[in-house]
């Protein structure tokens, strides 16, 4: 017997003697025992540990202090509908069906982030939130609006979320861009956008 029909034996002999049972998957706790009841602080401080910054309104609402971060600042790509609609801003909307290379000139994209993880200061983005992926990555800088009812404790948790089995895309961003792996200087935006802030904005339904 040859060593191919040797291991067709021994693998049959071993599908044929195989307990017909299903035992349970171990539960995996979520490790959340300690999280803070507050995730706003706790977001925000891993957010900016990892290069990252609280868009501060500065006692404006939301949209104002949105739309004041934006003035003047060149191209804006953008699908949220906060800032739809406003002359004074040189607004490109996001549409699925454009070039997703079309947004390389663009200075800042404005995105809103599917959910929040305290723990590492990440946002999940996904292809319902980006419409086309590159306004991720493409612009210089990325602003990004995050409900505070939708940051959850830590990455168990956030796997535990429906975004990852329901879209065809979906990814966690933290913080801007940084690569460190030459000669040791950290450099951002070399395979992204050089900044990325957030701003605490509910979504309006």
């Amino acid at each position: 017997m040859s060593s191919t029909d040797s291991r067709a034996a021994i693998f049959a002999a071993i599908r044929a003697n195989r307990p017909n049972i299903q035992p349970p998957l171990p539960e995996v706790p979520l490790f959340d025992e300690k999280a803070p009841s507050d995730l706003v602080p706790a977001f925000s401080e891993m957010l900016v540990k990892m290069g990252g910054a609280v868009l501060d309104p500065q006692g404006l609402d939301s949209l104002s202090a949105l739309r004041s971060a934006v003035a003047g600042k060149g191209i804006i790509a953008t699908c949220v509908p906060e800032l739809h609609g406003d002359p004074s801003l040189q607004i490109r909307q996001i549409l699925p069906d454009m070039d997703p290379r079309s947004l390389s000139d663009v200075e800042i994209g404005v995105v809103r982030a599917a959910f929040g993880v305290a723990e590492t200061g990440s946002l999940c983005l996904t292809d319902d939130e980006l419409i086309v992926n590159t306004a991720g990555y493409l612009p210089q800088h990325l602003i990004v609006l995050l409900d505070p009812a939708q940051i959850v404790a830590n990455l168990h948790n956030a796997y535990r979320r429906p975004e990852f089995r329901e879209h065809n895309y979906a990814v966690f961003q933290t913080g801007p861009s940084a690569t460190a792996d030459i000669e040791g200087v950290l450099i951002h935006g070399a395979q992204g956008v050089r900044s990325l802030r957030v701003l605490f904005c509910p979504k309006q339904n």
